[in-house]
Parts: C-alpha cells; sequence; structure tokens
C-alpha cells in the first residue's frame, strides 16, 4: 500500500465493534498473516512438513467458527466497513475451555491433525492453569493488517479489550500468553504484567496477565 493510502486512514474515525459472521473471513486473513511466523503455531503444525500453510488456515478458521457458535467476544476495528484490526477473547465462562464443543475437535482434526489438536487443548489448558485468577477473560487473537500496522491500532485494541472487561462483572483482568518476543514490549506497554515462563512443545513462552483496574 502506498504512503498516500495509508495516510488517508483516520485513526479518530476508526471504530471498536464486535464481529459479524461477515467478517470472519477478513479476519481470518489477517490472523494468517500475523501468525504464519509464530514459533508456537509453527511448532504446533509442523511448519517443516507439507500443508503448513493450510492446516494453519483451516485451524484458524475453526477457531473463529467455534468462537462465534459460543458468541465469545471478537472485537474489530473498522475504518468504515474496511476491518482493519481484530482481537479474539474468551470470557470467563467454563463452558467454552480448552476442549471447546466436539464438532469443533472433530473439524480441528479433519483439518489441522491429530497432533496439531492436541497440542492446540493442551496449551489452553496450561496457560489457563498458571493464570493469578480465578475468573478472567483470554486474549487467544491479536492482529492489525499488515498494511495499517505502527499507527497505534493494537493501542486502540487495548482499549477496546478493557471495555469488554469492564461489561463483565466477574471478570478479574485478562491473560495471554506470549511467544513472539517482539511482543513483549507492546503488552507490557499496556500494562500486563509477567507472570512466568511457561514451554509448550518445544517453544518457550512468557504468560501475562493484566488485571482489571477498578472504575
Amino acid at each position: 500500500m502506498s504512503n498516500a493510502a495509508l495516510a488517508e486512514l483516520d485513526v479518530n474515525s476508526i471504530k471498536a465493534i464486535f464481529l459479524s459472521a461477515d467478517d470472519l473471513k477478513v479476519a481470518a486473513s489477517i490472523l494468517y498473516n500475523a501468525y504464519f511466523d509464530d514459533p508456537l503455531f509453527i511448532d504446533i503444525f509442523q511448519a517443516e512438513k507439507e500443508g503448513y500453510e493450510n492446516r494453519l488456515r483451516s485451524a484458524i478458521r475453526e477457531e473463529l467458527n467455534a468462537f462465534w457458535v459460543a458468541k465469545q467476544p471478537m472485537i474489530g476495528l473498522f475504518d468504515g466497513t474496511r476491518l482493519l484490526a481484530v482481537a479474539c477473547l474468551t470470557s470467563p465462562d467454563v463452558a467454552f475451555g480448552a476442549g471447546r464443543y466436539w464438532h469443533w475437535r472433530l473439524k480441528m482434526l479433519l483439518t489441522a491433525g491429530l497432533f496439531g489438536t492436541r497440542q492446540m487443548i493442551e496449551k489452553e489448558e496450561r496457560v489457563r492453569s498458571k493464570m493469578p485468577a480465578e475468573h478472567f477473560h483470554m486474549l487467544s487473537f491479536i492482529a492489525v493488517h499488515p498494511d495499517h500496522q505502527h499507527h497505534g491500532l493494537g493501542h486502540l485494541l487495548m482499549g477496546a479489550i478493557d471495555s469488554v472487561l469492564h461489561e463483565d462483572p466477574k471478570s478479574e483482568g485478562v491473560g495471554v500468553y506470549v511467544t513472539l518476543p517482539k511482543c513483549l514490549s507492546f503488552f507490557a506497554d499496556g500494562h500486563y504484567e509477567f507472570v512466568e515462563d511457561l514451554a509448550v512443545g518445544h517453544i518457550i513462552g512468557q504468560i501475562m496477565f493484566r488485571r482489571k483496574e477498578s472504575q
């Protein structure tokens, strides 16, 4: 995208709203580009083997579909009708956890394979067990369209996530498992505190948590 096109993006006109079913395809594309080089997904979906791109695309698509069916909060930043950034959360509801639903497991087995599905479930269970709270949101995905990075959209998403937390009286905060070192400073700037390192498969990531501030 040209510099002129980027200049047309008015941050003040951007709105944070929940995604609709029609937005899921574009959201999946944004997430795919963001997580393609993530060490955890490279390990789980075995990037060294043929078909990594298809396995990753399928896994992200099934995750978004499961979020939609379970009515979990998926936030988009929009410039008009154009989706620029996405954040996907799981709410403090044990009914929607690492196991998801039986149809999610079946579709994941068919698309991502047995190893990838097991690793995805194990990752979430272990990360959740380390959070310093009982009732909390989990930030499963966060991404900005590659054409619109470094314009403060990530911080706008942080603000939208805070709004979701404050609308849920049960939530004590939000946790995230960070596997890209370049993202650590982003979350630290957003007042996420380091909890501990956690190894999942061959990857060591950092568990971080942000407590909900009193209004």
